[in-house]
């Protein structure tokens, strides 16, 4: 377990996803855009994958950028508007 677990919302299969990706670390995310990962995941896989996990990466980008109140933060708090 790589220490992107400790992302809220970021579970066994996002962070394999994350790695696969090439972030291995929180500090990987720092400056990153949400929708060019989740781009890049759908490219990668071949398919457009749930937006669910554009969250996720939102707030995966979100906490590695040292959000506001970080750790209270959930993927469905960075669903579109």
């Amino acid at each position: 377990m790589s220490e992107l677990r400790k992302i809220p919302g970021v579970g066994a299969k996002t962070e394999k996803d994350l790695i696969e990706l090439g972030y291995r670390t929180i500090n990987s995310l720092k400056g990153e855009d949400p929708e060019e990962i989740y781009l890049r995941d759908c490219e990668r896989r071949g398919f457009q994958i749930d937006r669910c996990q554009l969250y996720v990466y939102r707030c995966a980008v979100y906490y590695a950028n040292d959000g506001k109140d970080k750790e209270n933060k959930k993927w469905w708090d960075f669903k579109d508007k």
